[in-house]
């Protein structure tokens, strides 16, 4: 199993599924605290450094609130235009400056490699926010735990299971990492659905088929759907050389309740990585569906905070004593969810 104490989390290629299982058991101990029953003060003193050169909304916030809930303190660099790379430094000399004042690092950076490269000058553990097209290895992780819930929750598990992915594939480093993930499971069928211009890298159909899952290639939505997970993706504008490129195929997939009932299953579950673009040009996943109860992708995120939780907590070693420093939270009742 994959020693997490001390390590950087750079991509899944890392974890086999008796690691992956490992974390998914220290995320679920997490779930008092993401849901305000109690606090820990596990990581009273330590400091995570949340590093984010390339925008991100819902993971530099969900690195940070993560760290806040076991206690420790974040400081957020955003933007490389703010930070000293701007002028010239190296990546490993932001590392090596950077790392002497916190006790981990979270990072996302535009370049594929850029977060490894990163790592080589950091003193202290360094866990991967998204480098480029390549992989986000974070989100996958959460993508898992949150298919093996809402599996759980339909009496099935991942084994076996059917996932449609649509959209843009080829740009899309959360269904590249997922899909390792995937492989490292039993008889799963993968159906990608993108224009043929942004169709799944080689490498990983070629890894998911050597692996002995089956997998259908497709530019059409009909016909295709009937999955257990469709799992939905953004145009990756800020991929494109052009944003004029990049409308060339948006809002050529998109989901909404009709489309659904005709040709989905009737517990087929909605995933999307976020943010879902909801421009009328776009519209990847109507907001008629909002009401619908497979759509998971709000309890995604929510999941994302747990999984991190973990991440932490295996990272720094502390993953055994998070009880010990919890204490009743006196703030917030959960009756009502209401502050007192």
């Amino acid at each position: 199993m994959f020693k997490f104490e001390g390590a950087n989390i750079l991509s899944v290629n890392q974890f086999d599924r008796e690691s992956i299982e490992y974390i998914f058991r220290i995320a679920d101990t997490m779930q008092p605290y993401a849901h305000r029953q109690k606090q820990t003060r596990v990581l009273d003193g330590a400091i995570l450094g949340n590093l984010f050169f390339e925008a991100s909304t819902r993971t530099r916030v969900s690195f940070g609130t993560s760290f806040n809930l076991l206690g420790g303190h974040v400081r957020e660099t955003a933007g490389a235009g703010t930070s000293a790379l701007s002028k010239g430094e190296s990546l490993f000399d932001t590392a090596r400056v950077l790392s002497s004042y916190s006790d981990v690092i979270a990072m996302r950076h535009p370049d594929i490699g850029s977060v490894a490269e990163f790592a080589t000058g950091s003193r202290v553990p360094v866990i991967n926010g998204g480098d480029g097209a390549n992989e986000h290895p974070t989100q996958a992780l959460l993508d898992l735990y949150t298919i093996k819930k809402e599996q759980q929750a339909h009496g099935a598990s991942i084994d076996g299971m059917h996932i449609a992915m649509v959209g843009d594939l080829k740009h899309g480093r959360t269904v590249h990492s997922l899909s390792k993930l995937l492989c490292l499971h039993k008889n799963i069928k993968f159906t990608f659905i993108a224009p043929k211009e942004l169709a799944m890298p080689t490498d990983i159909v070629d890894k998911i088929v050597s692996a002995g899952h089956e997998c259908v290639i497709s530019e059409q939505l009909e016909g295709h759907l009937d999955a257990d997970i469709v799992y939905q993706t953004r145009i990756q504008q800020e991929r494109f050389p052009t944003e004029a490129e990049a409308n060339l195929y948006r809002g050529r997939f998109r989901l909404n309740q009709a489309i659904y009932t005709q040709h989905c299953k009737s517990n087929t579950i909605i995933m999307h990585p976020l943010p879902r673009d909801s421009r009328a040009d776009a519209n990847e996943l109507d907001n008629d569906l909002n009401l619908n109860p497979n759509l998971a992708i709000f309890r995604q995120a929510d999941n994302g905070v747990l999984v991190r939780m973990a991440l932490f907590a295996l990272t720094l070693g502390v993953q055994d004593v998070v009880s010990k420093y919890e204490t009743p939270v006196h703030w917030y009742s959960n009756k009502g969810n209401t502050v007192i």
